[in-house]
């Protein structure tokens, strides 16, 4: 069963209407222009979540910088630290050495006093 010629005119002068109806029976103009208007909300939206994330990886940037920072003054502590057990070794080697030159002056001089005894 084929349309008629004037049913084919009547649904095409009529479809725009129809549809208009389906979208909430606002007018095509309308609606375009309430898509619009979303579209440059998201937009802006979009735009301010970049912001956003911009300034939060420089907030990163800026913790891994003090980061650094932190470890650098680690490292300075460790070094120092590093240098005071150096010169306790020595001063420990060199009362070692003196205590190894008294115990075997003493040691000499026993010797040398049973000898003459």
């Amino acid at each position: 069963m084929a349309l008629a010629e004037e049913d084919i005119a009547y649904i095409k002068t009529h479809i725009g209407e129809w549809l208009t109806e389906q979208s909430l029976g606002k007018p095509a103009a309308v609606y375009e222009i309430e898509l619009r208007e979303r579209m440059v909300r998201v937009e802006e939206e979009l735009k301010h979540q970049r912001e956003l994330m911009r300034q939060g990886f420089e907030q990163v940037d800026r913790r891994f910088e003090q980061v650094d920072k932190r470890f650098e003054q680690v490292d300075k502590r460790f070094e120092q630290m590093d240098k005071r057990f150096d010169e306790m070794l020595k001063r420990h080697d060199q009362q070692f050495f003196w205590l190894l030159g008294f115990i075997a002056t003493g040691v000499g001089l026993i010797i040398a006093a049973l000898r003459f005894l």
